[in-house]
């Protein structure tokens, strides 16, 4: 009997028909490469917060075609038990970025789930992250797929799935799919004929098209989507401004979807940053296709700026469901908005302009039945604003998938959601997709931008304003890369025993950091929460991941949690002040990050040394 990666070897050998991916297997087995086998092997990539997202390339922790078919026969077998058969007639929408292999994946999706019985709606062309998130929603299907791996490098691709309320996945279904992945892993051959093969997924395409149970979708979604875009139509943007607006795709999907876009809401059209403009899986200008990295991705984009006259930055991530933008200072230098800085400035537009719709039209919903939502490691701005205002204010778990089933449940309930987002640059305008959307959120921005503009004011102005109204929200986030998951849970186990001697473990987290005293804590991985009756949070916990929250008496709030899909260690941290105690946001923030430098130090120690920090943190 062999060892588990012999045997798992054999195993791909056996399933897998890609030669490529098989070829490199059989070499490494021939060369007795047993570190990189039990590497590529024995860990299997796991279904969870976003699907899946790894690099490409052969085994079982990575991705590639057997993957794609091993996981789609699970989401399948899901489906069949979940909904009806006059349900399932309904189908799944799957879409597909540029990156390599992401059309392939796709075309493989479709083929498992048309051999399964399930119809298949696919895009023809490439198509935005968001499209697919608002068609599942819009024309009912039962679930849709995008192949992409957002903003990852060009080695990764993904795998991300939305239910039939067009929100991503959350539990119990990503529990059930990974379990029946796991309880499918051959890949089903159904007969004897050619196309009844997943591996020949052309064969199946072809014949189901025929058959009328594979349709391809055209231009009808971009039409559909942008025919909805005039929800979003602020009433205090009424001309353009003489600013002028720069836009970057990143070399993603997004250019000529923003174009579109624009040109439905007749906005001033924008200067594209040319070298980005069409899809390139090999990102050749940037190191990383990642907007949320700051002036490094944009420095292409800052060029093209100087050079044309623009004051503002548009920048979508490769698949067009984030948004960055940057403001050209008075001094000639660039500021790139944070994400709580331009989900500040969103929210305070979203929520002037249905102050104003309610002024004009009886029938606009009152700010008694309007919500909006943050997650637990963004800025807490909106919970503020909504005290002040009279609208309510939802607080959820990290991820999208969170805010867009919250905002489900919240609509069939037959409240208004204006607004969601989270800080790593992702936001939802109005209720029309439920997901981060980058490009009505770039619709959203530029009118934004025009009436300010046309005021003589500026983004930055406006946000120093909104901190003055509702006092100071400073915020400080950074990481530090971890790929040690022993270390990682070494760390996490130290803060959770930091009072060895006390009686039960409520009492042996730390008491003070940096000498601050903690007015309550929160630990979502655990499931305490010391503010509340019987320790229990309110939030969902999860032992899947790390996640404590410290609240300390000075205002300071600071998480730290494991990212989903990178080997980082994050912090994320807010002063929430009041004008008279700070007297702009800078002060705010240099009060906050003194204190984070040492609070951190004191988290990670003795566990620091190995650790790589991310700017700012040095």
């Amino acid at each position: 009997m062999g060892s588990d990666w012999e045997n798992l070897t054999n195993q791909w050998l056996q399933w897998d028909r890609n030669s490529m991916t098989s070829q490199a297997v059989s070499a490494m087995k021939s060369n007795n490469n047993i570190e990189e086998l039990e590497k590529l092997m024995l860990k299997r990539i796991q279904f969870g917060t976003a699907g899946l997202r790894a690099r490409m390339g052969p085994g079982f922790s990575q991705m590639n075609d057997l993957i794609i078919i091993q996981t789609t026969q699970g989401v399948a077998t899901v489906i069949k038990q979940e909904f009806s058969v006059e349900d399932i007639s309904r189908g799944v929408l799957i879409g597909f970025d540029k990156r390599h292999n992401s059309e392939r994946f796709a075309k493989i999706a479709s083929a498992v789930l048309l051999l399964a019985g399930i119809p298949v709606s696919v895009f023809e062309q490439y198509a935005p992250t968001p499209y697919v998130a608002y068609g599942v929603r819009k024309f009912e299907h039962i679930a849709g797929i995008m192949i992409t791996a957002s903003h990852n490098p060009k080695e990764d691709n993904g795998y991300k799935l939305y239910w039939s309320n067009g929100a991503q996945i959350i539990s119990p279904i990503d529990r059930l799919i990974q379990e029946a992945i796991e309880n499918n892993l051959e890949p089903r051959s159904i007969g004897d004929k050619l196309f009844e093969d997943p591996w020949n997924y052309d064969e199946v395409l072809t014949h189901y098209k025929e058959e009328g149970q594979l349709k391809a979708v055209d231009d009808k979604y971009s039409l559909s989507y942008n025919s909805d875009l005039p929800l979003l139509k602020m009433p205090l943007y009424t001309t353009p401004s003489e600013v002028r607006i720069t836009y970057t795709a990143m070399h993603g999907v997004g250019h000529k979807f923003v174009l579109q876009a624009f040109d439905q809401m007749s906005l001033p059209k924008l200067t594209p940053v040319v070298e980005q403009c069409d899809p390139d899986p090999e990102f050749p200008t940037v190191k990383y296709p990642n907007p949320e990295e700051g002036k490094e991705s944009l420095s292409l984009s800052i060029q093209t700026a100087n050079s044309c006259g623009s004051s503002v930055i548009l920048a979508n991530d490769p698949d067009a469901d984030r948004l960055a933008v940057a403001e050209k200072l008075p001094s000639g230098k660039w500021k790139v908005l944070s994400g709580n800085e331009l989900g500040t400035l969103i929210g305070w537009w979203i929520l002037e302009n249905h102050k104003q719709k309610i002024l004009n039209d009886d029938s606009v919903p009152k700010m008694s039945d309007c919500f909006m939502l943050s997650s637990t490691v963004s800025s807490r701005i909106l919970s503020t604003m909504a005290q002040a205002e009279g609208f309510n204010f939802e607080e959820t778990l990290t991820g999208f998938k969170w805010m867009g089933n919250s905002s489900d449940k919240l609509m069939k309930e037959g409240k208004t959601v204006l607004f969601a987002f989270e800080e790593a640059i992702g936001y939802m305008c109005g209720s029309t997709v439920l997901d981060k959307d980058g490009i009505s959120a770039a619709v959203v921005v530029s009118q934004l931008v025009h009436y300010l503009y046309s005021t003589n004011s500026t983004l930055l102005k406006q946000l120093n304003e909104i901190f003055a109204k509702y006092g100071p929200h400073a915020s400080h986030n950074s990481y530090y890369f971890c790929s040690d998951a022993e270390k990682i849970a070494k760390i996490f186990e130290r803060i959770r025993t930091f009072e060895q001697d006390a009686e039960n473990d409520v009492d042996k987290y730390p008491k003070f950091l940096n000498g601050i005293p903690l007015s309550s804590f929160r630990d979502l991985t655990c499931g305490i929460d010391s503010a509340q009756p019987g320790l229990k949070p309110i939030l969902p916990t999860s032992k899947s991941s790390q996640m404590i929250t410290f609240y300390l008496i000075n205002g300071i709030v600071l998480t730290i949690r494991t990212s989903g899909t990178e080997p980082k260690i994050k912090f994320y941290s807010e002063l929430v002040g009041k004008a008279k105690q700070f007297p702009s946001s800078d002060d705010a923030l240099m009060f906050l990050k003194m204190h984070m430098r040492n609070i951190i130090n004191f988290l990670l120690e003795p566990a620091k040394n190995g650790l790589k920090p991310a700017a700012g943190l040095q």
